[in-house]
């Protein structure tokens, strides 16, 4: 009876779903000239490295942080549209999974405005995926956007910018609607959009740090990300 009054109704219907989701890539580019329009006193260039990338320091660094992991969620995204359990999911799952896609491809592009303070293109590797079984797109949507989720949460306190702050704040906004529809979809009309896992007896969601998020993210990014200059 507990979980019946307090489910939001808003996560149980097809219908209501897509609205849930709809207004994140809107959300997002509307911070759009912030990116651009703040950075004229920073030292916007990452060091260079011999292999692999440099995040750099500093509010730069934290947002190519940001960068590679919106690189790697819309990576995997772009394998769900052409996988085999897309061509057969259900039209409410296409509807999702075509909206999270462009969601998180409008993160990756926005965030490349960084222009030359941004790190190269990462190189993936979702060969641990199977990207024609319901079970296993869905338990990797899960872990990304929780992943995403809990590093935006953690790298907050460290954004010294106000704009910059802005913004993360209005692109996790949008992961947290993707993982809770990630969620619902795995189990319908449950509480695990918002489960004990995630959300501490404050009300309040987990925060990850750097290394435990991109110590996660290695398992799926071939490339090595040199995080040593980010704040502790």
């Amino acid at each position: 009876m507990k979980n019946e009054l307090i489910k939001p109704k808003g996560l149980v219907t097809n219908t209501n779903r897509r609205n849930f989701l709809k207004f994140g890539t809107m959300s997002v580019a509307g911070a759009g000239l912030l990116l651009m329009g703040c950075n004229d006193d920073e030292d916007m260039m990452p060091p260079m490295m011999n292999e692999g990338v440099n995040l750099g320091s500093g509010d730069i660094g934290i947002l190519n942080y940001a960068y590679a992991l919106e690189q790697l969620e819309a990576a995997f995204y772009a394998n769900v549209i052409a996988g085999g359990y897309f061509a057969n999911a259900s039209a409410e799952e296409k509807t999702i999974m075509g909206d999270l896609e462009k969601h998180e491809r409008a993160h990756r592009d926005f965030l490349a405005a960084l222009g030359s303070a941004a790190i190269a293109d990462l190189e993936v590797d979702f060969s641990s995926i199977d990207f024609s079984s319901r079970t296993s797109v869905l338990g990797a949507a899960k872990t990304f956007e929780d992943l995403g989720v809990a590093a935006y949460n953690g790298a907050g306190q460290f954004i010294e910018n106000v704009d910059y702050l802005l913004i993360a704040g209005k692109i996790v906004s949008v992961e947290a609607r993707h993982a809770a529809a990630i969620r619902d979809l795995i189990n319908p009309g449950s509480d695990d959009f918002a489960g004990d896992d995630l959300i501490d007896s404050n009300g309040l969601e987990r925060t990850l740090g750097f290394t435990e998020v991109l110590t996660a993210a290695s398992t799926y990014v071939k490339t090595p990300i040199d995080f040593s200059q980010l704040p502790s």
